[in-house]
């Protein structure tokens, strides 16, 4: 169940956007810029990041999610086991591995990070932005990952391939943008800072 007594046993990651609209939109259309916006690395890509962090915190409800939207976009069904179990080992392009190794890294032990570790990644050939965007969505789930743990989110596998084929068709401002903005004009209207809405 989740921890706010508020939030209905159901409830996923919208729900709790609908608490707070005007709080939450920044996230949302941060969410959208280091997921979907211009970048070295592929919306697939980043998506497969996304799985892999969560799947590292052992954030069940994130990486049912983000696993489906990575597949959605076109990755294989095994990749995100494959690669908690073995990096070097994981059906995947080389030039990502180092990226991989980077990320279980920061992940798991962010203090020891040094700079054998960036170099690894350049030397694979990305550039220092595409590293910088690595790290952010890395940063971007762990926050996640604590967010939805942090409510008590409940996971619910059958719903993660309709998530996850939604979040790889409209993006995150699609998803969630629409439904925040109608909430903030309503709260405006009746002179609310947050407010309560539908699930999505």
């Amino acid at each position: 169940m989740p921890l706010l007594p508020s939030l209905p046993a159901d409830a996923n990651i919208g729900r709790v956007y609908a608490e707070d609209p005007a709080f939450y939109m920044p996230l949302v259309e941060f969410s959208e810029n280091v997921l979907r916006g211009p970048s070295p690395l592929s919306p697939r890509e980043r998506e497969l990041i996304a799985a892999y962090v969560s799947a590292l915190n052992a954030c069940q409800f994130c990486t049912g999610a983000h696993t489906a939207a990575a597949v959605a976009l076109g990755v294989r069904e095994d990749v995100i086991d494959a690669l908690v179990a073995n990096v070097d080992e994981a059906p995947m392009d080389e030039k990502l591995k180092p990226v991989f190794h980077f990320v279980r890294k920061l992940t798991l032990t962010p203090s020891r990070m040094v700079q054998a570790d960036a170099d690894a990644v350049l030397g694979a050939g990305w550039n220092e932005q595409a590293l910088s965007h690595v790290v952010n969505v890395c940063a971007l789930f762990s926050y996640f990952n604590r967010l939805v743990d942090g409510h008590g989110l409940v996971p619910d596998p059958a719903l993660d391939t309709e998530r996850g084929a939604k979040l790889a068709s409209l993006g995150y401002l699609g998803m969630h943008g629409p439904m925040l903005e109608k909430l903030m004009v309503e709260g405006a209207r009746h002179g609310r800072h947050g407010g309560k809405g539908e699930s999505v």
